[in-house]
């Protein structure tokens, strides 16, 4: 059985094109058993100078404060070691990734434990795994100059281990929204499922 990690970070609750995209996404893995993380419903903290100190300190001198300060980024880092497939909804905000999203990638980037340094250079410990990013914006272009989004995402996922990254885009939403989005649907449908499924 796949599993997979949803991330939903749009502020949009009811008519979210990222959100309706997901879905068309997940809807693809028959039988999958999907866990969800909806960043808007649930906001996460922001990092603080003690869950740095804790994230730095080795577990075993860790103090009952540095537990307590790292137990939600355990859990978020638990969940993203367990999936197989990473289905993140990112809406562009302001040329980038919604601050709810930044605060989850602060939580899960750990170093000794979703990365390391080496003398080679930065190695991702979450290798194997497959994400597809879902994107939508009123029209800063997939992967152009300005996008700061899908271009970030896909940085920071490869430098936790997760090269084999997909973009969906609907990125013209203030000009052809009905002709992007089922582009982009179109782009859903025409996914390898079998690739997808090789990842369980």
């Amino acid at each position: 059985m796949t599993r997979i990690l949803r991330i939903d970070s749009s502020a949009n609750l009811e008519t979210s094109v990222t959100r309706r995209l997901t879905d068309r996404v997940i809807d693809r893995f028959d039988g999958a058993r999907v866990t969800t993380r909806d960043l808007a419903r649930e906001p996460l903290p922001q990092i603080t100078g003690t869950w740095a100190v804790a994230r730095a300190t080795p577990a075993a001198d860790r103090s009952p404060e540095h537990v307590e300060a790292l137990r939600q980024s355990d859990a978020l880092v638990a969940e993203l070691q367990d999936a197989d497939v990473v289905v993140i909804g990112a809406p562009v905000y302001n040329f980038s990734v919604p601050a709810s999203l930044k605060a989850w990638i602060d939580l899960v980037a750990r170093t000794g434990v979703t990365f390391r340094y080496t003398a080679e250079g930065p190695e991702g410990l979450l290798k194997g795994k497959r994400a597809i990013v879902v994107s939508a914006s009123g029209g800063t272009p997939a992967g152009g100059e300005m996008d700061f989004n899908t271009r970030y995402l896909k940085t920071v996922l490869g430098f936790l281990g997760i090269t084999d990254v997909t973009v969906v885009s609907a990125d013209t939403l203030a000009t052809d929204a009905e002709g992007t989005i089922a582009r982009a649907e179109a782009a859903i449908d025409a996914l390898d499922t079998a690739a997808l499924k090789k990842a369980a």
